[in-house]
């Protein structure tokens, strides 16, 4: 190249030495094909590492959820925001607008699904993420969009997503149930519960601390916050700060943050501690579920107890029963009293236990799913694993059913036959496989 240059560059003046003329347009031809010759490679290997490059990052599925759930689909257009508008239309007198994050979970879909029949505007929002079988989740859409329910697809990090919606529809309130559930899974990939349960619940009280007026907030918190404690029934007064999982860990951070929202801008936020739900439409990953799949296919099922044989048991909470809690929530929530992210006076911030207060051993729940699907279950005992698990939870409702009017009325066994019976309508085609 510097050659090239060089030849490009020999002075033609008097005096001075004087290539021919035929020869100097020889040596311009030569340079010329020489430099086209050079940077039509250089093109070439461009376009080369650009193809290679992106069917390389397309083949690969990343594993992290908190990368791949960035990835959301496109929005945006008349027809898009004219069914946002639709689906969060009030139907009722006195009616809220809700924007339901996680609407394609377990929770979420029960909830959009209470909500809309009695009137509310609701639009949800997920991700759909594969924690657990999409396809599940899909079918739940499908359900939600039978009853008027749209979900948008994207993430809830998505800040710019998350202030259209809030400019199309003008929620009045947030049930905000989008999080990365699961405790064993956090010691495979940590950063989902951090992208979700911290990070997302940030993007979501930024944009809903903004917005003008600002909606309540209704939130999913959790019975892992109570963590180690031994103190039982589990009360809302009782200490926190002892964690046994980092998904416990998250969901006790959103409730510092929420606290720091509400002491600042004046968000009105509610945190609802869930305790062990089940029903139909649930998640794969709960042990009832896969109890009843693993029992059908005639694999063996863990049973766990605790050192010196103690007994594990949960606080199991029927769907119909925390979905009422919900809307109890949502309905005795005050106004947030913030406006252009500025607090004008205190606002409220509450947290329930949302229960059933009856722990059943897993054992027992063993025995009731045996009865209701005739099969009889190869037990494998072991012991509770160091992974997060926690021997035992057990609620005090107190609280919910002063301020909430909370009062759950289904038993296990009820609850059970229920779900049962839409497992094997679900999965008993052979159609589908329960993973």
């Amino acid at each position: 190249m510097s050659q090239m240059m060089h030849i490009d560059n020999i002075p033609s003046t008097p005096g001075k030495f004087k290539m021919e003329k035929s020869s100097y347009h020889r040596q311009r031809l030569y340079s010329s094909l020489a430099k086209l010759t050079f940077w039509s490679f250089v093109f070439i290997g461009l376009i080369f590492m650009f193809f290679f490059r992106s069917s390389s990052s397309s083949s690969q599925v990343p594993s992290d959820l908190s990368r791949r759930s960035l990835r959301t689909s496109s929005y945006g257009g008349p027809v898009w925001e004219k069914r946002v508008k639709a689906s969060a239309k009030i139907r009722s007198r006195n009616g809220f607008s809700v924007l339901v994050t996680g609407a394609a979970g377990f929770v979420g879909t029960h909830v959009s699904v209470a909500l809309k029949r009695r009137g509310d505007g609701v639009l949800g929002l997920d991700n759909f993420n594969d924690y657990y079988d999409p396809s599940l989740k899909r079918a739940r859409q499908a359900l939600l969009e039978r009853t008027g329910i749209y979900i948008v697809e994207g993430d809830i990090n998505d800040v710019a997503l998350l202030k259209k919606l809030f400019d199309i529809a003008g929620f009045t309130h947030v049930m905000h149930l989008a999080a990365q559930a699961g405790v064993r899974y956090a010691m495979e990939n940590p950063s989902s519960y951090v992208h979700s349960n911290i990070a997302g619940l940030v993007s979501m009280l930024e944009v809903c601390k903004s917005v003008n007026p600002q909606p309540a907030i209704v939130w999913a918190s959790s019975s892992s916050v109570y963590g180690l404690n031994t103190k039982v029934p589990f009360s809302e007064r009782d200490r926190t700060d002892q964690p046994a999982s980092l998904y416990a860990a998250t969901k006790k951070a959103g409730e510092e943050i929420a606290h720091t929202y509400n002491h600042i801008y004046g968000l009105s936020l509610t945190g609802l501690r869930f305790f062990t739900v089940y029903g139909p439409w649930g998640r794969p990953d709960m042990a009832y579920f896969f109890f009843t799949r693993d029992i059908l296919k005639g694999k063996s099922i863990p049973i766990f107890e605790a050192p010196n044989h103690g007994t594990v048991a949960r606080d199991f909470t029927y769907i119909d029963d925390i979905v009422k809690g919900c809307l109890a929530a949502l309905d005795t929530a005050e106004k947030s009293t913030g406006s252009g992210g500025k607090k004008s006076r205190p606002a409220q911030l509450r947290v329930y236990n949302l229960g059933n207060t009856s722990p059943v051993p897993v054992s027992d729940l063993v025995d009731i799913l045996e009865r209701l699907v005739k099969v009889k279950a190869k037990r494998l005992v072991m012991k509770l694993p160091r992974n997060g698990d926690v021997q035992f939870t057990h609620a005090n409702i107190s609280l919910a059913q002063r301020e909430l009017g909370y009062k759950p009325t289904t038993d296990l066994q009820t609850g059970l036959k229920k779900f049962v019976r839409w497992y094997l309508s679900y999965y008993g085609s052979g159609k589908k496989s329960a993973h």
